[in-house]
């Protein structure tokens, strides 16, 4: 049990935290109430034993601070000024859990720290059940009351306790640190530090110096000893994003690590244990990618305990309504705005749109409309023009689907055949687009609502798939 003292008098802290280290407890000590919200931070207490009366932040203002932030951690209340009015006011307006008078009988103190350690352990309990009870269309920052979010959110529920890995699948921009950041939040690691890496944008010469960290002089520009992400993540999360575009001798070294938990700095003669749970995500089939010799199979399979494959929202769109009273209040907050509804004619156009940039796409639509509105409701003439203007008309009985990217009736439409699959549509408008903005890629992708490198991305993919073409 972890208990946090906290009292002015450096005597009386250390004689405490003797007394709990023989009842086989874990002290921690903190001089007034501003040191032990910091110590709180890294600390997290089942139990905190506070002095009333200290200078600088005192007894009440920590007790007042821990009720504003709704904080439940019991508190026992020691003094040696008690008198039954400060009893009534911090036992039951400030939410103290007790209230003792000095001096303390060790014997009472011990039962009573039990008590409190065992009522806090049925407050967790019941939070947890409140969670698992609570509404079933969010699960921390994850919104979604389709069929497909439910089940996903119930695999999370299930994974998040545990050490195992994680490996998170999806398109870009569905929101896969999202969710492995709703798996730290639900996990014992929750205290401890998320760290997320890029596997793709660091080059290769650095990605180890990255996760593994180097001592000094172990290569050229090594001028201190650093740590690396794996130290940095010590007893919490790390999410290694685009983990198939990893280079696969730093793929070997990282399964090594995954098996014994076991680092060596670049450059170094020792190896340390680590204690950090890892959760993978890739935008790519990870199947392919081991078919394509991008991503091991060994490695794969070590990362694949817990498999959750998040859909993209044109195939979820049941969840756009409230993904977007969710995006919207955030931007409110962001931006200082008192946007209050999204009209149904905005519902509407989103339910027709594909939201090929997924998530993101529609956070940055709403950002834009939020700001443009200000007030009042979301309007379409708040909306960019491809969808106020319903870009993606259809035209039945159209030639050839592959020419989705031909100009419509006006220059701020495309018009796509029935049949028309998903991939070619979206292929459409990002070419249109990029002809409508005279290949401004950084225009295109804004008025898309995808970021820069999803666009760089797509583009890549079509050109390889013409070389595929003409050589066939």
């Amino acid at each position: 049990m972890k208990v946090l003292i906290v009292d002015d008098e450096a005597s009386q802290r250390s004689g405490l935290a003797a007394m709990l280290s023989a009842w086989h407890m874990t002290p921690e000590t903190a001089a007034d109430g501003e040191e032990a919200l910091a110590k709180l931070a890294t600390f997290p207490a089942d139990v905190i034993l506070t002095d009333l009366n200290m200078p600088g932040m005192d007894g009440f203002g920590l007790l007042q601070h821990l009720r504003d932030a709704g904080d439940s951690t019991p508190t026992i209340v020691i003094t040696a000024f008690g008198n039954i009015e400060k009893a009534v006011q911090t036992v039951h307006e400030l939410g103290a859990y007790w209230f003792l008078d000095k001096p303390i009988q060790p014997s009472v103190l011990e039962v009573l720290i039990r008590r409190a350690g065992s009522h806090a352990g049925l407050l967790a309990d019941k939070r947890n059940l409140e969670r698992q009870l609570s509404y079933k269309g969010s699960l921390g920052q994850l919104v979604g009351t389709s069929p497909k979010m439910q089940e996903i959110f119930s695999l999370l529920q299930q994974a998040a306790p545990s050490k195992a890995c994680v490996l998170i699948t999806g398109e870009s921009g569905t929101g896969k640190e999202l969710v492995a950041r709703t798996v730290h939040a639900l996990s014992p690691r929750r205290q401890g530090p998320f760290i997320a890496i890029n596997c793709a944008a660091l080059p290769e010469t650095l990605i180890e110096s990255e996760l593994f960290g180097h001592e000094k002089g172990s290569f050229t520009g090594a001028s201190e000893r650093r740590p690396g992400c794996f130290e940095v993540a010590q007893h919490g999360t790390l999410l290694l994003d685009e983990i198939g575009e990893m280079p696969l001798q730093t793929q070997a070294k990282l399964l090594r690590i995954l098996e014994d938990s076991h680092v060596r700095r670049l450059g170094g003669k020792l190896e340390f244990h680590v204690d950090v749970r890892v959760v993978a995500a890739t935008n790519k089939v990870p199947e392919e990618a081991v078919r394509g010799g991008n991503l091991r199979e060994d490695l794969y399979y070590r990362l694949n305990v817990f498999h959750v494959h998040i859909p993209p929202l044109r195939e979820r769109k049941a969840d756009i309504p409230s993904l977007a009273e969710v995006l919207m209040a955030d931007m409110n907050r962001k931006h200082d705005c008192r946007v209050t509804e999204i009209s149904a004619a905005v519902l509407e156009t989103f339910e027709r749109h594909n939201w090929p940039g997924n998530v993101r796409e529609l956070r940055n639509v709403l950002e834009r409309a939020v700001i443009l509105a200000g007030e009042g409701a979301i309007e379409r003439k708040h909306l960019p023009a491809f969808l106020s203007n319903g870009v993606v008309a259809v035209a039945v009985g159209a030639g050839s689907a592959v020419a989705a990217t031909a100009p419509a009736d006006d220059d701020e439409s495309v018009r796509f055949a029935v049949g028309t699959t998903v991939e070619e549509a979206e292929k459409g408008l990002i070419l249109r687009t990029l002809e409508h903005t005279k290949n401004n890629k950084t225009r295109a992708a804004e008025i898309l609502g995808i970021s820069l490198k999803t666009l760089h991305n797509k583009l890549k993919e079509y050109g390889a798939a013409k070389e595929e073409e003409a050589s066939a």
